[in-house]
């Protein structure tokens, strides 16, 4: 069924008639009627707005519900304007927190109302109308309209950019910013939410493209475009009006309760005032009756515009009954919702089913043939936020998420947000004075992009400074062998000497270290692949049940981990995998999929664990996931007492627990199994070797899951997928709710009303201090402002048992607060504690930061992270930058990518066992990848040949590692082309990386479309990417091209199999047609293939094309 269909049965509802008939006779008119839920709400706007064709406002209470309406209201009306206008900053008169992703949303909506354009539906909420807004006349006064073919000087257009406050840059990511490359201009207007590319030809603006901030490429092309500047800087004095003088009269406006919405802003006048007598005279600003709206303004404005209000009607003329209700609660009760289905069906109700993906359609399907009950309903693929019963419309709308009592989040289109926060590329890119690590040299600084003379052309290297200031230039074709040294946390390395043989000494140390560990963990495998275990039967109809009532979505990692588990489980090899994934990814529900697969077969499950308190943890949830579900979960740690464990352990003996939960305890000799078929680890490497030798005995022929939060790398995973079988978990569960961070100063105020909000609501608090010497003053500072709260102390120079009673009773709800030092880091899981207050965040690294915050935010409830640092202007450049980008990414984005980058570090050397963290600190990270996967290579094509299917070389690039250029020709990107020296380095690097020629066509539409038409030297260095392809494609190991000579070595050995294939014949065979030109040449112990009279790479790119034809010709054959 489609969305559409629904809005159909809502074209004679009583109310939307009614607010038809007032828009055709002009007439303004005021209905109170309670509206079932969000979405029903959002229903009758919808269809109020395809019948009546005009403006529609919505003002709700709460960002939250604005958002969740404008989501339905998008997914009911498709391609219709509907815009969602939020607050532009947090405080009054904080005009340094201002939000310019909302301001640009705000003057998105301003700009569509003031123009000729299809009437829009605005969400839209109290706080946001709260603030007044600029004129119309003003506005359009202060907008600058361009289209194609308009005449218009550049300087002009600058000098207007400037009045307008828009500030100059080398690339566009915020709005109010502009560029200047050529006669191509960008500008980040604050009208759409994406910028402007405008190219001009003379003073003819010849095209407007718009394009995408990350990647700075154009994604669409426009005709016209309004350059419209910060609407919102209210340090203009001009006259300020309120946002509904923008709507025209035949507007319908609906209101969510109106006295809260006039009490709210009240309130926030108050607070206005306040704000404005606290700034004194030094700057003139408006007053707050100037730039603020008050509830009595709104109220009188509201009366001259036909209303609709729902929640709680309180000044309307006219009531109209609603006869629907919310979605009833089925608590996962399939039987029960099966039957509801049933009835309607009888009374001839349309029901449908919202689902948010299709998989839930078969999910529902399947369920319901297994209880037998085959209802006639209809489904949808989107899901609106809420269902309802509707008895004027004769239907019942589900949606899946209520059903499953999971969470439904909500989504801002925010383009200007993308990139206001650090990403990994730029933590990546290098910058004068970095440490880098050559493979082949060790580790140097790099000294930027440097012209060099090369035989009387220009060309570009890289500068290397080494130690006694040794200088070593790097061409641009070899940056792969530079990357930036990586190491734990910040430690400067050693520079090491050129020429001396200290770096290779270390590479050839690291090598056989790693490869002893390499070898141990393949032998291993070897053993594991020869043993017996027991196949497990495909999923039964509970499987399935169980894995559809799991509260959030299913990332596409859960899914694919989940199903690669089952097939383990599944055949007769014993099982052995890693399940890798961050903090609240999901990896305890994979755990207890497994677990109850294992025990539906007849199978115990023991899940080892490595502190007191998680076992206590995963038998909590262990227990709550699978209470429907006919399986006995039991735990021995020591808050049992000895009679209790005996009783436990004589019951596991007979079979009656199914799933046991334990400390090292569960290794122990007196723990016998009846029948054991899993064995589930968490957090490996906390355990001693002595319970590590242990498990291995337990291992042999018992299917093995092991869990880890400390990542792995991806360029590990490939090496140890050898070794090892690995499911990596990357993507966020799509559901989770976004944790709101903010970073606040060490202000009693704001510590008190996030402490209190929290504890009034119900909920937790964790305010984290991590200093043990004055953890009481702080504990004592909690109680002096929130008297009636409870208070915990916990850290980690407190006794054992003390500091484990604190622990489960701030689990089991005994204390408001726990004040505690980091150690809440590792794995402390308190769903009802949704506020935690960092004091000095300044001195975390990211990622422990990101493990603390992954603390909050784990059931439905909204969740805060406050950060109390001091004045952001006493921190250092890299702590600000840190915490800033922890305040933008409240969702796991790459925020949480560049906390990976540290852990990964951390996780390489626990993976690998404890030495390791040696070698990566003397080499960098990346360094010390690439020669542990050459270990592993080299390992599976000797010593372990058999275990491994083995390549077989058959064409000339499987004896190629890399193809080296060396050529006296200009390959290079000019500065008057690209003149920022960051953006150059990242070009070369991008065009390093290529690999197919359809990407280099797109590498160069997207320089023509930044920079403009392409230079000569670029477009030979391009050219040069491809002779590089070929040069690999036939096994050249080095192109020489100086002085009209090329060179190409062979980089096979003089006996080897590649004299042997068709590719080698192919060269024979043109030197056999141009002996002139051409020689093969014997040099020391390999061959060399030297061309004379070259002039142009065009030339080279002719010859190899033509032996690689010469050689598919004969392949044919």
């Amino acid at each position: 069924m489609e969305l559409a269909d629904i809005l159909s049965l809502y074209d004679h509802h009583p109310l939307v008639k009614e607010l038809i008939s007032a828009s055709n006779n002009g007439t303004q008119t005021s209905i109170g009627f309670r509206a079932a839920s969000c979405s029903h709400t959002a229903v009758l706007a919808a269809a109020t707005y395809l019948s009546t064709g005009s403006t529609q406002l919505i003002v709700t209470n709460s960002k939250e519900d604005a958002a969740y309406l404008q989501n339905d209201l998008e997914k009911l009306l498709g391609k219709a304007p509907c815009y969602f206008y939020p607050a532009s900053y947090r405080r009054p008169y904080e005009i340094e927190q201002t939000d310019n992703a909302n301001v640009l949303l705000r003057a998105e909506v301003l700009n569509h109302l003031s123009s000729k354009r299809r009437p829009p539906i605005v969400i839209t909420y109290t706080d946001a109308l709260f603030e007044k807004v600029i004129t119309r006349k003003e506005l359009e006064t202060n907008t600058l309209k361009l289209h194609v073919g308009e005449r218009i000087s550049l300087e002009f257009l600058n000098e207007t950019l400037f009045e307008y406050l828009f500030e100059r840059v080398d690339f566009v990511v915020h709005p109010g910013q502009f560029s200047v490359r050529g006669g191509i201009v960008d500008i980040f207007s604050f009208s759409k939410d994406h910028p402007y590319r405008i190219e001009f030809f003379d003073d003819e603006v010849e095209s407007i493209r718009y394009f995408d901030i990350e990647t700075q490429k154009a994604v669409g092309r426009a005709t016209k475009m309004s350059i419209v500047p910060n609407v919102e800087n209210k340090s203009f004095l001009e006259t300020r009006v309120t946002f509904l003088s923008y709507l025209p009269k035949n507007t319908t406006i609906w209101v969510d309760t109106p006295s809260m919405v006039v009490a709210r802003l009240e309130k926030l006048m108050e607070l206005a005032h306040e704000a404005y007598a606290d700034l004194g005279d030094t700057i003139k600003r408006g007053a707050p009756s100037e730039l603020f709206l008050s509830g009595s303004a709104l109220k009188r404005s509201l009366m001259e515009y036909t209303r609709v209000e729902f929640g709680r009607p309180e000044w309307h003329s006219k009531t109209i009954e609603s006869k629907a209700l919310p979605q009833r609660a089925f608590n996962k009760d399939f039987s029960l919702l099966a039957q509801t289905l049933l009835n309607a069906e009888h009374n001839d109700i349309k029901t449908v089913l919202m689902c948010s993906n299709p998989k839930q359609i078969q999910r529902f399907a399947a369920i319901f043939e297994d209880i037998k009950l085959l209802p006639t309903y209809s489904t949808t693929a989107v899901a609106l936020h809420e269902g309802f019963e509707d008895g004027y419309a004769g239907l019942y709308l589900y949606t899946d998420h209520q059903i499953f009592d999971r969470y439904q989040r909500f989504n801002i289109k925010n383009g200007a947000q993308k990139k206001q926060a650090i990403t990994l590329e730029q933590i990546n890119a290098l910058e004068f004075g970095d440490f880098v690590t050559h493979v082949d040299h060790g580790v140097g600084k790099f000294g930027g992009l440097q012209k060099v003379d090369n035989n009387g052309t220009v060309q570009e290297a890289i500068k290397l400074v080494y130690r006694d200031n040794d200088i070593l230039y790097v061409s641009i074709h070899s940056l792969h062998k530079i990357s930036k040294y990586n190491g734990k946390d910040g430690t400067a390395p050693q520079l090491h000497k050129l020429g001396s043989a200290q770096w290779q000494t270390l590479k050839k140390k690291t090598k056989a270290k790693v490869k002893k560990i390499a070898f141990d963990l393949i032998q291993l495998y070897a053993k594991r692949k020869e043993a017996i275990g027991f196949p497990c039967a495909p999923d039964s109809y509970l499987q399935h049940e169980l894995e559809a009532s799991f509260v959030y979505e299913d990332t596409p990692d859960q899914v694919s981990s989940t199903e690669a588990i089952k097939k383990d489980m599944e055949s007769a090899m014993p099982m052995d995998r890693l399940i890798c994934g961050d903090v609240g990814f999901g990896k305890t529900e994979i755990a207890i999929r497994a677990a109850f697969k294992a025990a539906a077969n007849g199978k115990q499950v023991a899940v080892l664990v490595p502190t007191t308190i998680l076992a206590f943890q995963h038998f909590k949830t262990f227990t709550e996931r699978l209470s429907n579900f006919p399986v006995t979960v039991d735990y021995i740690n020591r808050f049992r007492n000895t009679a209790q464990q005996r009783e436990t352990v004589k019951k596991l003996a007979t079979g009656e627990v199914d799933i046991l939960i334990g400390t090292h305890k569960l290794v122990s000799k007196s723990v016998i199994f009846k029948d054991l078929g899993l064995l589930i680890i968490d957090e490996e490497q906390k355990f001693g070797v002595g319970v590590k030798d242990k498990i291995k005995s337990l291992k042999v022929n018992v299917d093995t899951l092991t869990l880890t939060a400390t990542p792995i790398p991806r360029t590990l995973q490939f090496s140890l997928m050898a070794a090892r079988d690995l499911s990596i978990m990357t993507t966020p569960p799509p559901n989770r709710q976004p944790i709101e961070t903010e970073l606040i100063g060490f202000n009693e105020e704001a510590i008190r009303n996030a402490i209190s909000y929290e504890i009034q609501r119900g909920g937790q608090v964790f305010f984290i201090n991590n200093r043990v010497s004055n953890i009481q003053e702080v504990a004592g500072m909690i109680s002096r402002l929130i008297p009636d709260a409870s208070i915990g102390i916990g850290h980690g120079q407190m006794d054992g048992k003390k500091l484990e009673k604190v622990m489960l009773d701030f689990m089991d709800g005994k204390f408001d607060v726990l004040v505690a030092t980091s150690i809440i880091e590792s794995g402390l899981d308190v769903p009802n504690a949704n506020t935690i207050l960092i004091n000095n965040a300044n001195h975390f690294g990211m990622s422990d930061l990101h493990q603390m915050r992954g603390r909050v935010g784990r059931s439905n409830k909204k969740a805060f992270c406050k950060l109390i640092t001091p004045p952001l202007t006493t921190l250092t450049d890299e702590a600000r930058k840190r915490l800033k980008a922890l305040e933008q990414f409240t969702d796991l984005g790459s925020g949480f990518k560049i906390a990976m980058k540290d852990l990964e570090i951390r996780g390489a050397g626990d993976m690998l066992g404890g030495e390791q963290s040696g070698f990566i600190s003397d080499m960098g990270f990346d360094t010390y990848q690439k020669i542990l996967a050459e270990a592993v290579t080299e390992l599976q094509e000797n010593e372990f040949k058999d275990l491994y299917e083995q390549k077989v070389k058959e064409k000339g690039s499987d004896f190629v590692n890399e193809v080296q250029i060396d050529s006296d020709l200009e390959l290079l990107i000019p500065d008057h082309y690209v003149n920022n020296i960051e953006e150059r380095l990242k070009l070369y690097q991008r065009l390093g990386a290529i690999e197919s020629t359809e990407e280099l066509d797109i590498f160069k539409l997207e320089l023509e479309d930044r920079f403009g038409p392409v230079p000569q030297p670029v477009e030979a260095l391009l050219y040069s990417v491809r002779i590089k392809w070929l040069a690999r494609h036939i096994g050249f190991s080095k192109l020489i091209i100086k002085g009209g000579k090329l060179i190409g070595h062979f980089a096979a050995e003089n006996n080897s199999a590649y004299y042997q294939l068709a590719i080698f014949s192919a060269i024979l065979n043109y030197l056999q047609r141009n002996p002139r030109k051409i020689q093969v040449k014997q040099k020391g112990e390999k061959l060399t293939f030297v061309v004379q009279d070259i002039t142009q790479l065009e030339q080279i790119h002719t010859i190899l094309q033509d032996i690689t034809d010469t050689e598919k010709t004969t392949l044919q054959k």
